[in-house]
């Protein structure tokens, strides 16, 4: 597939995944994009590479925020031009959903973009004439853009049976979404309390002495003057 610019320090090796009763490509996606955000809420869209999702890319997508609850995709994997039976860049994320679930999938999108949150979407599309039933999952994974906005998302979609007569449609079962925080950072040190010595330090130290004088209160000069006021005749 043609749709990613190949960048060759984001290549993550993901081939610990399990299979997930068909739905693998998910976990490899998501897995993918974790590794790449580190300690970040998200990476940047430039930063994917199809490289380190080459098992699942006829699995994924990529989708641009066009308005509140609207996404079109701008690249897309095979898996989904077979579903619809057309190419499917440029179209709305939503031409895949049934029209009864798309209110559904479009708060889902807000809740990617304005949350953001990683969302996975549950879907069936029921048997019909020359139309075997078809189950699928779809999850959601926030980017952004070259311009610092969340108006991008890495996403996944598997359907698992015989596609039969297209293009399908899907109704939507569930949704289930998470928000994402970044790994928590080292508390700065904090200002001691009034009253307490800022000098005493943890273990077996001992609190520090003011220094007066040139020396510390209450030691005995190590010097003494003496002057004595003898006279000789």
């Amino acid at each position: 597939m043609d749709f990613f610019e190949r960048n060759p320090q984001n290549v993550v090796a993901m081939t610990d995944f399990q299979a997930d009763s068909g739905f693998s490509a998910l976990s490899q996606v998501e897995g993918y994009w974790d590794a790449l955000r580190r300690s970040r809420l998200m990476p940047k869209r430039s930063e994917i590479d199809p490289r380190g999702i080459e098992s699942a890319l006829e699995f994924t997508f990529i989708l641009e925020r066009i308005a509140p609850g609207m996404a079109r995709l701008r690249i897309a994997g095979s898996h989904l031009g077979d579903l619809m039976g057309m190419e499917v860049r440029g179209m709305p994320l939503t031409a895949l959903i049934a029209p009864d679930g798309r209110r559904q999938v479009c708060d889902a999108l807000e809740e990617v973009f304005q949350r953001p949150a990683v969302c996975e979407v549950h879907l069936n599309a029921p048997a019909a004439f020359d139309k075997p039933a078809l189950e699928a999952r779809m999850v959601l994974l926030p980017l952004k853009s070259d311009l610092g906005d969340v108006s991008r998302a890495l996403g996944c979609f598997v359907a698992r049976g015989t596609i039969g007569r297209k293009p399908r449609r899907f109704d939507v079962i569930s949704v289930t979404s998470r928000a994402i925080t970044a790994p928590a950072t080292t508390s700065a040190p904090t200002e001691p309390s009034p009253g307490q010595n800022p000098t005493r330090q943890s273990g077996m130290a001992e609190d520090a002495k003011p220094f007066v004088k040139g020396r510390r209160s209450g030691d005995v000069p190590y010097l003494r003057l003496i002057k004595t006021d003898t006279k000789t005749d």
